[in-house]
């Protein structure tokens, strides 16, 4: 039997129950692209616009959206009407990372009420399992998912080796609301069980490295270790591009990671 590593996308559908976790699989096989796009802007009219651009390309748009200095509620329902038009999921990268009753606050209210409008969030593992309740708390009503951050892309990170095998242990007990993570490459067994969404960031076709620490490798590289997902940003709308430009930037790295993935899965 295959592993969830060399199957497809849609065969995949199978070994999740949450439905977020089931809607991104989906998501992938149909639209045929495994490319999600950070904008880090902190202007509300150019993060649309960057959206706008590379929407008919991409699986998910992430945000930051606490960085968004003109941030109001027009933003969220145009970012939702966005999603709708170009078929793509929302994933805010929130990285909570306090006990349950204040993460659960967090998502749920305050100025951004994230959860009302994210289909996708993440986490860290340090709190312990109450982060994963306090978020499911909210989320699981509303048929979100968890991303638990395994690894990340930045230089001297510490979510390494027990900490990230801690971080897979508590993913495997929280199946219903973890979806996956975010991790330099797969983790976990060969069983259906362990079949856990993967997303990569620092993901890059023309350059290493950002001078602050953040590490880029190729979508070739990291589909090859495990990402099902690879997240781009500054590659993709970064030094003043025009929207043309920046459409045509998220077709390549589209084909890229595509391409990547059929390698991988001998499709």
């Amino acid at each position: 039997m295959s592993t969830p590593h060399t199957q497809s996308y849609a065969a995949r559908v199978q070994n999740h129950t949450n439905p977020t976790g089931r809607a991104i699989l989906e998501l992938l096989a149909r639209k045929r692209t495994n490319l999600c796009v950070s904008v880090d802007l902190s202007k509300k009219e150019d993060l649309l616009r960057v959206v706008d651009a590379v929407g008919p390309e991409v699986a998910l748009v992430k945000t930051h959206i606490d960085i968004v200095e003109d941030f109001d509620w027009d933003l969220v329902e145009r970012l939702q009407a966005l999603a709708e038009k170009h078929d793509f999921m929302i994933f805010e990268d929130r990285k909570f990372a306090d006990i349950g009753n204040t993460v659960s606050l967090q998502y749920s209210s305050g100025v951004y009420r994230i959860a009302s409008w994210s289909h996708l969030t993440n986490a860290h593992a340090l709190p312990g399992d109450g982060i994963v309740s306090g978020l499911a708390k909210v989320g699981l009503p509303l048929q979100r998912g968890l991303l638990l951050l395994g690894e990340m892309s930045s230089a001297g990170s510490l979510a390494v080796g027990s900490y990230t095998d801690a971080s897979l242990a508590m993913a495997r007990r929280h199946r219903d609301f973890v979806v996956g993570f975010i991790a330099q490459r797969r983790l976990g067994g060969s069983g259906p069980e362990d079949d856990f969404i993967v997303m990569t960031p620092g993901v890059g076709l023309d350059v290493k490295g950002d001078g602050l620490g953040q590490q880029y490798r190729t979508p070739e590289k990291v589909v090859g270790l495990g990402a099902d997902v690879i997240i781009v940003g500054r590659g993709i709308y970064g030094g003043g591009k025009d929207k043309e430009s920046i459409l045509q930037e998220a077709k390549r790295y589209r084909e890229a990671g595509w391409k990547a993935y059929e390698k991988r899965t001998g499709a």
